[in-house]
């Protein structure tokens, strides 16, 4: 069998439709240890949420910075309740 590659477009798309279309993937409640936070001056915010076996890697854009009431750092135990996106 031969395989067809798919474009990025295609696939963002389908896993896009996969989230929007699962009520469990579409709004989040999430524990986890930030790790590799980056506060980049445009405002956004990355870092990685972690445990034990797994990782997430996450933007918090700068729209969504201003409500924080903490300054995060590595090493914090947080829980985010966040909609997923796909771009």
């Amino acid at each position: 069998m031969k395989v067809k590659p798919i474009s990025v477009t295609e696939l963002n798309k389908y896993i896009k439709n996969k989230v929007a279309g699962d009520e469990f993937l579409n709004s989040v409640f999430v524990c986890g240890e930030i790790s590799n936070f980056k506060h980049h001056y445009t405002g956004h915010m990355y870092f990685t949420l972690k445990d034990e076996n797994s990782l997430i890697k996450c933007i918090m854009f700068k729209s969504a910075t201003t409500n924080l009431k903490f300054v995060p750092k590595d090493g914090m135990k947080v829980n985010v309740l966040r909609k997923c996106w796909c771009i």
